[in-house]
């Protein structure tokens, strides 16, 4: 491994050696100019992340940025530019550069039905880049797919994408070419989210009236990424129309939500505030007011979207964002002597400075705060308790985009971040006694990474993206550290001053990816990864459930890290309409962390004790067919796929099947606009079944019935294969001069499929006649489900 890694770094120094010396000679023959510059939406004069600026007579081109900005250098000349984005009207320009020029563009949306999309990507970024496994998500566009309960989902769309499996019926969990829940980066507007779901975890926390821009990437993570192992979730909210003022909003069947934006000064500000809440509490209350056991009882969460901007100059802008979210369940017995209550949620602040040094050199600076808090408190009588724990970031971080050359963009830049851990910590009381730990046994920690990326042309059918990130962690006090001995009873506690360094890590975390083009319109890709995580998810089943613990690499748990080999074929047809690939991938990983065998988190102790720690492995193939534009769009996706996991202290060390491994996962997705009032959408979904464990036997123990496992028996049985069929119809009304709505009717599970939400063990037959055996049976939650949503802006 370390020889492999060190062939790795000598290959990526060998390549940004020859690209230097590639752009010096180009340099040195003709003298160089750049076009630099904004493209935004003419409508509303919000930026357009991924419009492409291309140079039609070399054809070489640049794509902006997430914050809009682009930047070409060419030798002086004459050239046609042409500005475009998938959905928007192109511009083509001849422009003589023979000095540098800025020039901001404005492109208009284009209403006619060929140029319709579901999903988006750069017109031949499927070929052309270096990139593998990414994918953009258009949220205008999903918003007319068929989803559960009319509650339009994000994260439940990415689950349709190859190399990407739910982590249940209805989550909106989800894994990515077979790593664990914990092992995705998901980012608002560069602040971590660490809990992505409601209703524990049948909804995210994303709002889609509030989001502008979904980018997932599971393979050959670029280098200003790190953290997590299997892929990155990049979400950036909506800045708010800087022109006119705006309401949209959509009545749905479990909730509402409402989304006003604006000018503050026109054209150089705006605000964007976005609102959603379910009323579930308010629809059962009849039924709740006609049972006494439920009648004070309920459940509702809410989301809050904030996000303001202002441009200074075309060098100077600032963004302040925040979203605010909880869930609250909570249940009083007919008596008033029982209650029980559930609050969860997250909390995160952006605040971003754009600073445009020169045509060449861009800069964001960002200052984020994230916090996630979860609690569970019960009473009765004279007894009561509280359960709590959390996570929260602060971080500062400063990245630049510098573009030298038309062969050569470089990213590089560094950030810190402050972690604090709260673990599993109870309060209580017994009458008149108080039960309090003396104090919270809080864990806290250092985080800094520094990286640079070089995305250049070698040659013209050879791009190469070679990166480089190198990582520090450290654990510091104060803190105790409670040792234990071989029976896992404590011994002894270590105690940690402030600030003292408990452990550290550290380490470089290569990447690279190369592009060969063999012909106009088929590319052939490669990349390699190599990835450290800091912080582990210690999950008490599929993950995304709001009490799973965050913890922190410590002297006992060491990081997590991966390496990751994909290789594919990408190929267009039909003028750009079709886009395919086929990605094979293998992925090898250490230091996963699971509970040990009988073993679960206790309450003010060290939870790093009761882990165990192994290795894993999974490798596949990724089959994507995409049709982009036109009446008709969709895509249709297979995953072929194999997961395992191997711990010393589960089942005797042998490897199994993880959780969610699964052979074949495929999705097909359809979009038909019939004309311009009626669009017919369609979903299929089929999965081999997860893996769950199955007993052995059963045996008498105290005249009892007792179950007992064999040897070999972690997830050596399979769920039913999973299927679903979903259809919606979208109508959109005749707009009128400051009104539009449309409504979409939408059917989930549309042939009643009965799949399984849990599998739990049953004892059938007779014990005094000897005749009883274990019977697997079934709970499945989501029958057909119809839903009616109405949509609405002005």
């Amino acid at each position: 491994m370390l020889k492999a890694r060190k062939a790795v770094y000598l290959i990526i120094a060998l390549f940004v050696f020859i690209g230097g010396k590639t752009h010096a000679q180009s340099e040195s023959k003709d003298e160089m100019f750049t076009l630099s510059g904004y493209i935004k939406d003419a409508g509303s004069g919000e930026i357009l992340l991924g419009a492409n600026v291309v140079a039609l007579e070399p054809l070489k081109g640049t794509v902006t940025n997430n914050y809009g900005f682009y930047s070409i250098t060419l030798p002086k000349g004459e050239y046609t530019f042409k500005i475009s984005y998938i959905g928007f009207v192109s511009i083509e320009e001849k422009i003589n550069l023979n000095a540098p020029i800025r020039k901001n563009y404005e492109l208009s949306s284009n209403a006619i039905l060929q140029d319709e999309v579901v999903i988006t990507a750069d017109k031949k970024d499927n070929t052309e880049s270096t990139q593998m496994g990414i994918e953009k998500v258009d949220v205008k566009q999903i918003k007319k797919l068929p989803v559960l309960f009319g509650e339009v989902d994000i994260l439940k769309t990415l689950q349709l994408l190859p190399g990407v499996q739910s982590a249940g019926e209805g989550s909106s969990g989800f894994y990515v070419r077979g790593g664990g829940p914990d092992q995705n980066l998901v980012l608002l507007d560069e602040a971590i989210v660490y809990n992505t779901g409601h209703l524990l975890g049948f909804f995210s926390v994303f709002n889609a009236d509030a989001i502008n821009d979904v980018t997932l990437i599971k393979g050959g993570m670029p280098a200003q990424y790190g953290g997590r192992l299997s892929s990155v979730v990049d979400v950036t909210m909506r800045e708010g129309n800087n022109k006119k003022y705006e309401a949209t909003g959509g009545i749905g069947l479990i909730s509402s939500r409402l989304t006003v934006e604006g000018p503050i000064k026109k054209n150089k500000s705006s605000f964007m505030l976005a609102g959603r809440r379910t009323y579930i509490d308010v629809l059962t209350k009849p039924l709740r007011k006609n049972n006494p056991a439920l009648a004070n009882s309920g459940y509702y969460f809410y989301d809050f979207n904030a996000k303001l901007n202002y441009t200074f100059s075309d060098k100077d802008r600032i963004y302040l964002s925040g979203y605010f979210g909880k869930d609250e369940f909570s249940f009083q017995s007919e008596d008033g002597g029982f209650g029980f209550e559930l609050p969860y949620g997250n909390q995160t602040g952006s605040l971003r400075w754009n600073h445009l040094f020169n045509d060449k050199m861009f800069m964001n600076t960002s200052l984020i705060y994230s916090n996630y808090e979860f609690s569970v408190g019960a009473g009765q009588e004279d007894f009561s308790f509280k359960l709590f724990s959390g996570v929260q970031d602060q971080t500062l971080k400063v990245d630049f985009d510098y573009f030298p050359h038309i062969r050569h963009k470089i990213k590089f830049g560094g950030q810190y971040i402050f972690h604090i851990f709260t673990p599993s910590t109870a309060q209580g009381r017994v009458g008149e006694v108080v039960l309090s730990p003396d104090k919270i046994n809080k864990q806290y920690a250092n985080e800094a990474a520094v990286y640079v990326s070089d995305d250049f042309d070698l040659t013209d059918d050879l791009r190469i993206n070679a990166g480089l990130r190198y990582s520090v962690f450290q654990q510091i006090g104060p803190y105790d550290l409670y040792n234990v001995d071989a029976k896992g009873d404590p011994s002894d506690t270590v105690s940690f001053k402030a600030l003292e360094s408990i452990a550290v890590y550290n380490g470089l975390e290569p990447r690279i990816g190369l592009r060969y083009k063999l012909n106009k319109t088929t590319s052939a890709k490669a990349s390699y990864t190599y990835t450290q995580q800091f912080l582990h998810q210690a999950a008490f089943g599929s993950g995304n459930l709001p009490g799973d613990l965050w913890i922190p690499s410590s002297t006992l748990v060491k990081p997590q890290t991966a390496n990751q080999y994909s290789v594919g074929i990408f190929k267009n047809f039909s003028d750009d309409k079709y886009e395919t690939s086929i990605e094979l991938y293998y992925k090898d990983m250490k230091n996963l962390v699971e509970f040990k065998e009988n073993e679960q988190p206790g309450i003010n102790d060290n939870i790093e004790n009761k882990l165990t720690f192994g290795t894993g492995k999974s490798y596949g193939a990724e089959l994507f067919i995409k049709r982009r534009f036109g009446k008709y769009t969709g895509w249709i996706g297979y995953t072929y796929s194999r997961t395992t996991r191997q711990f010393p202290e589960i089942d005797g060390g042998r490897e199994f099947f993880a959780r969610y491994d699964r052979r074949h996962d495929l999705s097909v997705v359809n979009s038909y606009q019939i004309n311009e009032k009626w669009t017919v959408s369609a979903v299929f979904v089929y999965g081999t079944g997860s893996a769950f464990s199955l007993p052995a036997g059963l045996f008498l123990t105290s005249g009892n019935t007792a179950q007992y496992y064999a040897p070999g028996y972690k997830n050596n049985a399979r769920f039913k294969p999973y299927h679903r069929a979903d259809i919606s119809v979208s109508y959109t009304a005749k707009k009128r001069d400051k009104y539009e709505s449309n409504w979409v009717f939408a059917v989930y599970n549309v042939y009643n499929r009965k799949n399984q939400f849990i599998v739990y063990t049953d004892i059938e037959g007779n014990l005094n006649e000897g005749d009883i055996s274990i019977v697997p049976k079934q709970v499945s939650i989501f029958p057909i489900i119809p839903s009616i949503t109405w949509n609405f802006k002005f």
